[in-house]
């Protein structure tokens, strides 16, 4: 029986053409959570390679866009149930797909999110073609009420400079300690879990007064917005030549899902 397998942002076409080939799994589908370069350019390369791809997405600058998800629309990939979740922030366009393994019934189901730059591990995307207001809409309404074990596939390796800003926001906070020590003894530190995310993600964290006490701020959507420039600002003076912050490559097979993205950023 062939296995089935989608791409997720496949902005190295070759190293998901080589997995494919190592694994033998069919590529039936290309999903892309937004339309810059970083994620959506190896959709080409693909294409050509297997010219009846379904590409999913919800934006028309997606290169061989071919199928426009509709916000909760739920479609399958070999027997993974996939669900598109409308998350504009990052850019009006952003799109989560939420992903389930297995039977309905079965308490032991895998479930998974692919989060472009929405949701990164300790942190969030800039808010390119949103505002604060959307990307708290986009957390705590959409992705911040996924099943806590759901793990959560960012599309870069953006952990280690993230978790360092959030100690500055949160310095009391034991979760967060934990898990900066354990970021800097690894190269990998996707996928982490929504349940993870809400104990040490500042932005998933607006009311907590510790955060509004580093901001200054007690309106959430004000916290949320001072936190991205504090942010910003933090990555610049560190030196990072993109104020999202990056430290790797994030790249492999998920449950028949092939991810790979680069370490460059929009």
């Amino acid at each position: 029986m062939d296995i089935i397998a989608a791409a997720v942002d496949p902005a190295e076409p070759q190293k998901v053409l080589a997995v494919l080939a190592q694994t033998g799994a069919k590529l039936t589908s290309v999903l892309t959570t937004h339309h810059h370069q970083h994620h959506s350019i190896g959709n080409i390369e693909l294409v050509l390679n297997r010219p009846n791809l379904a590409v999913y997405g919800a934006d028309a600058r997606i290169p061989e866009l071919n199928y426009v998800c509709k916000h909760n629309e739920e479609f399958t990939v070999g027997t993974l149930k996939v669900r598109s979740l409308h998350t504009p922030s990052h850019t009006k366009g952003s799109v989560c797909f939420y992903v389930r393994d297995g039977d309905e019934m079965n308490e032991e189901i895998e479930k998974a999110v692919f989060t472009g730059d929405t949701l990164l591990v300790g942190g969030c995307g800039r808010f390119v073609e949103g505002d604060a207001k959307d990307m708290y809409h986009v957390l705590y309404t959409i992705l911040g009420s996924l099943p806590l074990d759901t793990k959560v596939y960012s599309g870069h390796e953006s952990a280690l400079i993230n978790l360092q800003f959030a100690s500055t926001v949160d310095p009391n906070n034991h979760n967060l300690r934990k898990k900066l020590s354990w970021t800097q003894t690894t190269h990998c530190t996707v996928p982490s879990t929504i349940g993870e995310e809400l104990e040490y993600n500042p932005y998933l964290r607006v009311t907590d007064p510790s955060i509004q006490n580093s901001t200054g701020l007690t309106e959430r959507f004000e916290v949320m917005s001072t936190l991205r420039a504090l942010n910003d600002n933090f990555n610049t003076q560190n030196h990072f030549s993109n104020i999202n912050g990056f430290n790797g490559i994030s790249n492999g097979v998920v449950n028949g899902i092939s991810t790979s993205t680069t370490d460059d950023v929009d």
